[in-house]
């Protein structure tokens, strides 16, 4: 028998959280729940799970303070961020953090299953190198997600490195940012998507690798085309 995935629910509106439950329950999921940021955040310190929600706005502890303390453990841990719709500054402020992903509310039910299919599905595939090396200046640690930058740490989030390595395996050409979204997020090619996820993560990733992000010479951007590793 397949093992069920496990979810960590962290939200406050109880309709929305118990028609969360209920979902997940319904579509073969374990479901956890919490409505306290500080309860939310002992759960997911202490437990195992395969993905976790959320929110923002939460009591006691919000959900930008939660995704922080969460990566400071775990790098790996899938997080997808709740946030209200058309709050870009939520958005840039929960991928900074370390999200995998977001969502806004409202929502409809199949793009929310859609985006925990999605996030549930990533393989890990790209962690088969050991090293990665950018200019002479950077050498990352793909298995332990960091990487040393003029004798200097960097710590990476596991879709920071599966950028990178996805871009190295495909440095003959520009790699449209769509291409990321299927490749790396496993979005639909088909999806009429709308987000900011590509575009901060590659900002998050400039800041980290380039000597001068504001003048990248590795992460660079082909006009009308897409992105590209210099190595």
């Amino acid at each position: 028998m397949t093992k069920k995935a496990k979810l960590l629910v962290v939200e406050d509106e109880m309709a929305i959280q118990q028609g969360l439950v209920d979902l997940f329950v319904f579509n073969g999921y374990e479901v956890e729940a919490y409505a306290d940021g500080k309860e939310g955040l002992d759960a997911a310190l202490q437990g195992h799970y395969d993905l976790i929600l959320l929110d923002v706005m939460l009591p006691s502890m919000d959900g930008f303070t939660i995704c922080n303390e969460i990566r400071k453990q775990s790098r790996r841990q899938p997080i997808i961020m709740l946030t209200a719709k058309n709050a870009e500054e939520d958005v840039i402020n929960g991928l900074t953090l370390g999200a995998d992903d977001y969502i806004a509310k409202p929502f409809s039910i199949r793009e929310l299953l859609l985006r925990v299919e999605a996030v549930l599905r990533l393989s890990g595939k790209h962690e088969v190198q050991d090293s990665l090396k950018i200019g002479k200046h950077l050498e990352v640690d793909v298995v332990n997600l960091s990487g040393t930058m003029n004798g200097k740490a960097v710590l990476f989030t596991r879709r920071e490195i599966d950028v990178m390595c996805y871009l190295k395996e495909n440095q003959h050409k520009p790699v449209a940012r769509k291409e990321l979204l299927t490749e790396i997020w496993k979005y639909s090619p088909n999806a009429d998507i709308d987000t900011r996820t590509v575009d901060i993560h590659i900002a998050k990733l400039r800041k980290k690798i380039e000597l001068d992000h504001k003048n990248p010479q590795h992460l660079v951007t082909v006009r009308g085309e897409g992105y590209k590793l210099i190595l």
